[in-house]
Formats: C-alpha cells, structure tokens, sequence
C-alpha cells in the first residue's frame, strides 16, 4: 500500500500568551492518503484550524510529530495551499491579475503565466470575467476566483478553512459540487474544516470529528457514500441520512463534544 501523504502522531499545541496558557489540540493522530478529501468537523476553538497551521507548517507542535511525505514538517510547506472564509481578494487587481499573484512571486515566464491563467479561469467557470474587479462580482465568484488563485500553482493539498461559511445555502451546494468535482480531477488531497456537519458529511472521504478544546480527535468515519456522489439529492439518500444522524447523536450523547 502506499504511504501516507500526512501524518500526524500524538499531536499537542500549546499557546502561551501573556495572561494564561491554552492547549488548542492534545494527542491527535491521523493520517491522510494521496487525494484523500477529509472534513473535519467540531466545536468553535477546538483546534480545526490549528491543524491546517501544522500541516503547512506556519505552527509546530509542542509534543508529537508532524510529517509530510515521510519528512518531519520544521518549516514552511510548500506542497500546501491555503483558503479561508475570507476571499482576500486584491480590490486593486481584476481577476486575471488576482490569480496571477503566485504565478509572479514564482517567478513564472510571462506567456506561460498567461497560459496558466486563463486555463484557471475556465476551470472554476469565470471565462468572460478575465478584466473584472472583486467589487463588481458576486460572492460565489469571488470564491471561484480565490480557489483559482489557490490552483494556481498546483500546490498537492488544498488546506480550507470554511471557505463557504459566508455563503447562502443554494450557492454554497453549487460551491461544494464544483470543489469536490475540481479535486478528483485533479487528484488533490484535502483537508476541509467546517462547522457544518451535513457539508463534513456531503464532502468528506473521511470525517474527522473532534471534541471541545482542547481538541482531539472523537472519532473518524469512513465515508460509505460513493466517491462520484451528486451533492444536489444527497439530503435523501439513506448512508447520509444515517451518517448526519449518527454524528448528532454522538454530539448530544457526550459532554466531551460541545454542540
């Protein structure tokens, strides 16, 4: 079998500020294959998003181990790309000029940029909106826009913080279709945090379900819905239906896992 792209083995954080000290994560193993799309799912200050700083290597665990194709992580990882709730688009650039950002401080030749970009662009379905401005698009664009420029320069694991928190319930569907569809084709592995529990469920291979701070992982899931999966009727299919409902009796049957 193959090795695992991440791993993360008896994982602890510990923050010390100038008042108190916090454990964020305590004793967290896992591990993520090659285009493995895992959710993870729990409880406001846990330690979601704490994991995704440890796998790009922005933090570094107290105790335990963080590896990355078999390295153990001690800087920056350049194998990651990361998108978060917010968009952070530049006001001051159209979406062409947004997404070449990385492409630039790579240093990439200026006609494969070119290339690069507006293979992007009809990627996540903005072909037309190349000279448009972040102010004048809609929000699902904007996230197509940030998920193009994530793309753009083919990191191996998308690293998403509720990236679609912010959106209404019929756009943020049409968003977990088009990520979920761009990711098997393009053979990503990711790691997907959310509050949600139906979009942990709706996009996970894998569910991760962590406890309340300090966070550890409660359990893990394999997903037994197929990987070709129409998110547009899964709300009636029986596997998510039981996997929905089994994760919230799991939340309402502990005191370990905050609601």
């Amino acid at each position: 079998m193959t090795a695992p792209l991440i791993v993360f083995t008896g994982v602890s954080k510990t923050f010390e500020t100038a008042r108190r000290t916090v454990e964020a994560v305590r004793d967290v193993s896992f591990t993520a294959s090659r285009s493995e799309f895992i959710t993870v799912v729990g409880p406001s200050g846990c330690g979601k998003s704490t994991l995704l700083n440890m796998t790009a290597g922005l933090f570094h665990p107290t105790k335990g181990l963080v590896q990355y194709d078999g390295m153990t992580l001690t800087d920056l990882n350049p194998r990651t790309g990361y998108m978060t709730q917010n968009d952070h688009l530049l006001p001051w650039r159209d979406v062409a000029g947004n997404i070449r950002v990385p492409l630039e401080i790579a240093g990439m030749a200026k006609r494969e940029m070119a290339d690069r970009v507006a293979v992007l662009i009809e990627m996540v379905g903005l072909t037309g909106f190349e000279r448009v401005y972040p102010s004048q698009l809609s929000g699902g664009m904007k996230k197509r826009a940030a998920l193009a420029r994530l793309l753009a320069y083919d990191p191996e694991t998308l690293l998403m913080d509720e990236p679609f928190a912010a959106l209404d319930a019929q756009l943020r569907l049409k968003m977990q279709t088009e990520l979920r569809q761009l990711c098997r084709r393009l053979h990503k592995t990711v790691l997907f945090v959310t509050h949600d529990l139906d979009e942990a469920v709706a996009l996970g291979d894998r569910i991760l379900l962590f406890s309340g701070r300090p966070g550890t992982i409660y359990q893990s899931i394999v997903s037994p819905l197929p990987p070709d999966r129409d998110l547009y009727h899964l709300r009636r299919d029986p596997d998510f239906v039981r996997v929905t409902g089994d994760l919230w009796d799991t939340l309402a049957s502990t005191s370990t896992v905050e609601a």
